[in-house]
């Protein structure tokens, strides 16, 4: 293929996607999904599988032509006719056509014991399926594709009816033919091998739709396309069945970043880590912070030997530059980093630091000291820039804390009260407040607030927007040291904290008192 041809890019999502468990899209979850398909720019949209079986995927097509869209064509799905029904009275054909979808997809056997054993057929009269099935939406459609279903297992039992099938295919008009590993069970040099006997003996457009059971599906797919495949089916995020389909957002980062193929949705890299973001959030599912290119930790650095290589020359510990994905670099602040980091966290508090600086020796100490007791300073960056400016001297705190209590208690109709006081001294003046709230930690957050805001208006707008709690070590009782995290918003930005006991609560406090102190830190700077 040569590298000025266009690939294809062919999502699934929609319908392969909605396939995995815990994902199940409602009709607004679809349209919205294929607003970001579309303004990404992959060429095909598959909507679903339009039946009365799938009314959400009926009322999606019908939706649809009401919506613009723009770069991406639609796509209906289904199967070839069924045995000794004719395509007019075929009801899935029937729902294909009735979707109105300028594309139509159907699958249909490869594999002879498929043929024989599961839809309980001649392997000439699904011959004739394939071929009937195609011509006849030929006539309703723009465009149709062949999923040749299990195509791979068939042809290693039998290439020459496998080979027959799409020839079929081909034959009865459709404009591509994608080859399917469905069980996933393929290795990349028997696709690369295939893909190369397929081409000898079709002409029309040749794609791969892989499945991950081998955790082999983005590696099978850009074999594929190294044999001469045009056309990539996949799955934003590798959602599907069992281990997932091939990741589309790690093929297209691969085709056009490494494989240097041009690909309409290329113009678009810079966002992949936020399309990549968006759709998660849609299928409300926590994205992988260790996916490729896209991930929370795919630029992260921790060890100290790589922060120092990254800080020198970026490209001696990174593949790509993390922009070209939209993504960031991360140094990671723990016990395994080394005065390299320190000093590139401290050169924002002080300008002119050198990691040979005794001051920065001194700080790498003390982090690694509170780590060795429990604290993560990781995804807690907040923490470290109080920790570091207190040990500096560039932060004095600005209230303190004498004392604290937690009162948890039932009434007589069952509701729990959590009630909090604290007791704070500011300047020469004692402050003590009482609050209740949804649980301990939210009633001492909100304590702390009402004796803080009369000197601090500004921590009104903060709010608590996630809370973790992690059990360290090997201790697994009501005395095992816990770990808290806390994520905090004010409208502008996000921050993070960590505390640690082997009380919840006083974790949590520390965790809070962080937050605050951070909050008031930046406002004064």
């Amino acid at each position: 293929m040569s590298k000025q041809e266009f690939l294809s890019i062919y999502d699934t999502t929609l319908r392969d996607g909605n396939q995995a468990r815990g994902i199940n899209f409602s009709l607004n979850d679809k349209i919205r999904i294929a607003h970001l398909l579309d303004e990404f720019g992959v060429d095909y949209i598959e909507g679903g599988w339009p039946n009365k079986g799938n009314p959400t995927d009926e009322e999606f097509f019908r939706a649809i032509r009401k919506e613009s869209i723009s770069n991406s064509k639609i796509a209906a799905f289904g199967s070839t006719r069924k045995p000794k029904v004719s395509p007019e009275q075929d009801q899935i054909l029937q729902h294909l056509v009735k979707s109105e979808a300028p594309v139509k997809t159907i699958f249909g056997k490869s594999w002879d014991i498929h043929v024989a054993e599961v839809i309980h057929t001649e392997l000439q009269e699904n011959l004739d399926m394939i071929s009937s099935s195609v011509e006849f939406l030929r006539k309703h459609s723009e465009e149709v594709i062949y999923d040749a279903e299990h195509f791979f297992d068939g042809y290693k039992a039998n290439a020459k009816y496998a080979m027959e099938t799409i020839k079929r295919a081909e034959q009865a008009g459709a404009g591509c033919i994608a080859l399917c590993d469905t069980n996933g069970g393929a290795l990349s040099w028997e696709i690369e091998e295939i893909i190369r006997e397929v081409l000898k003996n079709v002409s029309c457009k040749v794609g791969i739709h892989c499945h991950n059971d081998s955790g082999l599906a983005v590696a099978n797919s850009l074999a594929a396309v190294r044999a001469g495949a045009t056309h990539v089916q996949g799955v934003v995020n590798g959602y599907g069945e069992r281990c997932g389909n091939a990741n589309l957002i790690t093929i297209a980062a691969d085709l056009c970043l490494k494989m240097g193929c041009n690909l309409k949705c290329k113009v678009n890299m810079p966002k992949l880590r936020y399309y990549s973001l968006a759709i998660d959030e849609v299928a409300n599912l926590q994205s992988d912070a260790r996916a490729p290119f896209v991930g929370e930790t795919a630029f992260a650095h921790k060890g100290g030997a790589h922060i120092d290589g990254v800080l020198k020359i970026a490209s001696s510990f990174e593949h790509i530059e993390p922009e070209a994905v939209g993504n960031t670099r991360e140094f990671i602040t723990s016990d395994q980093a080394g005065g390299a980091l320190i000093a590139e966290k401290l050169s924002n508090i002080l300008p002119s630091v050198d990691k040979k600086s005794p001051v920065v020796a001194e700080l790498l100490k003390y982090v690694k000291q509170k780590e060795n007791q429990g604290f993560a300073f990781d995804t807690a960056e907040a923490s470290f820039e109080v920790l570091a400016r207190r040990h500096l001297g560039l932060y004095k705190d600005k209230f303190k804390t004498l004392g604290y209590r937690v009162i948890e208690d039932m009434g007589e109709d069952g509701a729990h009260v959590s009630e909090a006081s604290v007791k704070l001294q500011i300047g020469e003046t004692t402050i003590h407040e009482v609050s209740e709230g949804d649980g301990p930690v939210n009633a001492l957050d909100c304590a702390l607030r009402k004796a803080l805001v009369e000197h601090f208006p500004s921590i009104n707008a903060v709010k608590l927007d996630d809370y973790k709690v992690r059990v360290l070590g090997s201790k697994v009782g009501t005395d095992a040291s816990v770990r808290v995290w806390i994520t905090f918003g004010d409208g502008k930005e996000y921050w993070h904290t960590a505390g640690v006991s082997t009380n919840i609560i006083e974790a949590s406090w520390l965790a809070i008192l962080d937050g605050i102190h951070y909050k008031i830190m930046r406002d004064e700077r």
